[in-house]
């Protein structure tokens, strides 16, 4: 039986091709943005290092996120509440959620992220690198909270969790 392919043309990213953005704890491969995918998706790689902290708590209005941890652990903070989420564990956090993540204290991390619906995303990305690697102003990051719907808040349990694994 032959599987018709309807709506939309497949997305293929050889790892060799793609594009890294690498800042002193973490490296994030670029798969695919949601200018080249038919349904507006947006997917991305970061490996942790050891004591990385990948994002501060944040929420997206139009997008839900999701993580599947490839090896090691990552923290996260869904609305008020950690937890570690260990390698083959997938998470889907949904629009107006604070969330924030980190590798677990003592640990590395590999998690495959995706965007749905995609924004184009890889533009904060590079940002980001830019940031950390002390190229660009943070401000930058803040000036463009609606463009790339990542809009930063305060979390008390999230500054104490990272301050515990420091």
């Amino acid at each position: 039986m032959k599987i018709p392919v309807t709506g939309g043309r497949p997305v293929l990213t050889r790892h060799a091709e793609a594009e890294t953005c690498a800042d002193p704890s973490s490296v994030m491969t670029l798969l695919a943005d949601s200018d080249s995918t038919t349904n507006g998706f947006t997917s991305y790689r970061s490996t942790f290092a050891q004591g990385a902290v990948g994002a501060p708590a944040h929420f997206h209005t139009k997008a839900t996120e999701m993580f599947f941890v490839i090896s090691g652990s990552l923290q996260v903070l869904v609305g008020e509440e950690i937890s570690v989420l260990e390698a083959g564990d997938f998470l889907a956090v949904p629009p107006h959620t604070p969330h924030a993540f980190a590798a677990a204290p003592g640990c590395e991390a590999d998690v495959l992220f995706v965007f749905t619906p995609g924004m184009d995303r890889f533009d904060y990305l590079r940002l980001l690198g830019r940031v950390m690697r002390g190229e660009a102003d943070a401000k930058e990051i803040a000036a463009s909270a609606e463009r790339f719907d990542n809009h930063y808040v305060d979390s008390p349990v999230w500054r104490a969790a990272l301050e515990v694994s420091a």
